[in-house]
């Protein structure tokens, strides 16, 4: 499957075709600037770029998270789409979408199904399972009309403290990273999907999030190449369509501009010595990593003079007026001109690629829920990781006289997960057991902390569940949860998110792992609990020592 996979990056050619460079000489400089930017919408927000889609202002859309079904989704790309039609050149906007997994996805937004987390896909070690995954995902975006993915992360998460990053990571090993990024890369771009690797040159030594503050990554030129940078490397041998820069200052390579805004950077390392010749996408320039240093309307400039071809504006920006602020800074300067052209050209042959200039989209591919439905279960299967087991818990052998022991069963998790922690339960009832359940919240409070004992009275077993996002330790859920660990010591504890927040919990003899929050992972848990099944994930990341 994965050599089937690679046949099909074929698709996306460097150079700019004939029809891409006609449809180019056709554009005034204002409509070849508008190619350049991307905006970002939702069904409640779409209304207000309607004027500059209109006028040939935009060239794309990045659709953002949101509680719609997957008719809604449509139906604002179908709107958008119509806009563009009405634009004096009439080409189709690029339709984009962060559809990564893990924290940045969650099973209510948008109406696309959960996507495994990358750190869950790779402690399952199946590339042909990951790249099926992508590959099935990739038809139902091209069902809706998306056509680009900012998928998959290849930050190496060297840094257990890193706030953003987390299970957005494939690990903390560059190999696996690389081995477990293909294949997630190749299965969206057999699907007829553009993938945009991220965040180049690397994220995944950073202590702060680029949402808010400018993270340094202080490695050397040599330890960057070898660790972070070589997963991108890998990925343009492997022809990927795009890149993404990161919002972060890396002074071994440029000590006064984040990548985003460096020449030496994009230029000189990814271009030159890097032969990339894809498409360079910046990270929102809404981000406080960007705004830090200029407006959104400057840092577009700056971005676009550093290298970058396709300019995420961000949300919060006032359309018409951050587009002429962008024209006026570079209608008078000849090099911009030429930049914005080579930017342009780049952004018309994907949009060539992909089939939308030539007036007739491609077929919509058939619905595949039962087919992707079974791959995932069978990726959790290979994923949950017995981590410890010092207790001796695994499997689980009740002591009671009737058979039928009790367990409870209390889980920390948002509410929006509610429909995924009922398929824990199933196997415990299969075998006539008893099982009690309490759904707590993600930050307890004393209601909650009672309850939990509540349930966990006069129980066989106790089964406790932590979610944390990355490194972000909830002070209230870590004090709860230690608090149940000691005072009912015959006790499983399950890290449904990120690994990371286990050594907050060094009185849990048994833990497991399930990088990620679905009804599979937590139903093979239960199954692993039990004895019914051996557990085969192996973590991919090394754990700092307990706190």
């Amino acid at each position: 499957m994965i050599k089937k996979f690679l046949l099909c990056l074929l698709f996306f050619s460097a150079a700019v075709s004939g029809s891409a460079q006609a449809a180019l000489d056709n554009l005034s400089l204002e409509e070849k600037l508008g190619q350049t930017l991307m905006v970002f919408a939702d069904v409640d927000s779409a209304e207000i770029f309607r004027p500059v889609i209109e006028k040939g202002q935009v060239g794309g859309v990045l659709i953002q998270w949101g509680n719609y079904s997957l008719e809604e989704t449509k139906q604002l790309i179908d709107t958008l789409q119509s806009w563009a039609r009405k634009s004096p050149h009439k080409i189709p906007l690029l339709i984009a979408i962060d559809y990564e997994g893990g924290t940045v996805y969650t099973p209510i937004t948008l109406g696309f199904d959960y996507l495994p987390t990358n750190m869950m896909l790779a402690a399952s070690g199946d590339e042909d399972g990951a790249a099926a995954i992508a590959y099935l995902a990739g038809q139902e975006l091209r069902r809706t009309g998306i056509h680009v993915n900012f998928s998959p992360v290849l930050d190496v998460n060297t840094n257990p403290h890193n706030p953003i990053i987390g299970v957005r990571s494939f690990g903390s090993d560059p190999a696996n990273v690389t081995k477990m990024g293909l294949a997630l890369m190749n299965g969206f771009t057999a699907a007829g999907i553009v993938s945009i690797v991220k965040h180049f040159p690397g994220h995944g030594d950073t202590s702060m999030d680029s949402h808010y503050q400018v993270p340094v990554v202080k490695a050397s030129d040599k330890e960057l190449r070898k660790t972070h940078i070589a997963p991108f490397v890998r990925a343009i041998e492997n022809k990927v369509p795009g890149v993404m820069t990161g919002h972060i200052l890396y002074p071994a390579l440029d000590n006064k501009n984040i990548a985003t805004f460096s020449r030496p950077i994009l230029q000189d390392l990814l271009r030159e010595q890097l032969g990339f010749k894809g498409l360079i996408v910046t990270d929102s320039l809404d981000m406080k990593s960007a705004t830090k240093f200029c407006t959104i309307s400057d840092c577009a400039v700056r971005a676009l003079e550093a290298g970058s071809d396709l300019i995420l504006l961000g949300r919060y920006i006032k359309p018409q007026t951050t587009f002429n602020r962008i024209y006026r800074s570079i209608k008078g300067n000849a090099q911009s001109r030429r930049r914005i052209n080579e930017a342009a050209a780049k952004v018309l042959e994907i949009k060539k690629q992909l089939g939308l200039l030539d007036g007739e989209p491609p077929a919509s591919p058939a619905p595949i829920d039962k087919v992707y439905q079974a791959e995932l279960e069978k990726i959790s299967h290979e994923a949950v990781t017995l981590v410890r087991d010092r207790s001796g818990l695994i499997p689980f052998k009740p002591q009671t006289r009737d058979g039928k022991p009790t367990v409870c069963a209390v889980f920390f998790a948002p509410s929006r997960f509610a429909d995924q922690l009922m398929g824990f339960s199933k196997p415990f009832l299969e075998k006539g057991w008893r099982i009690r359940s309490y759904n707590a919240a993600m930050t307890p409070r004393a209601t909650d902390a009672r309850r939990a004992r509540e349930c966990a009275e006069g129980a066989d077993l106790l089964i406790i569940t932590s979610l944390q996002w990355a490194d972000k330790t909830n002070i209230n859920q870590k004090n709860t949860i230690n608090a149940l660990l000691r005072e009912f010591p015959h006790n499983i504890l399950i890290s449904t998110m990120s690994p990371y927040d286990i050594p907050s919990y060094p009185q849990a003899g048994t833990v497991l792992a399930t990088y990620g929050l679905n009804r599979y992972v937590l139903q093979t848990a239960a199954d692993i609990i039990l004895g019914n099944i051996r557990p085969r994930g192996h973590l991919p990341v090394e754990l700092p020592q307990e706190q």
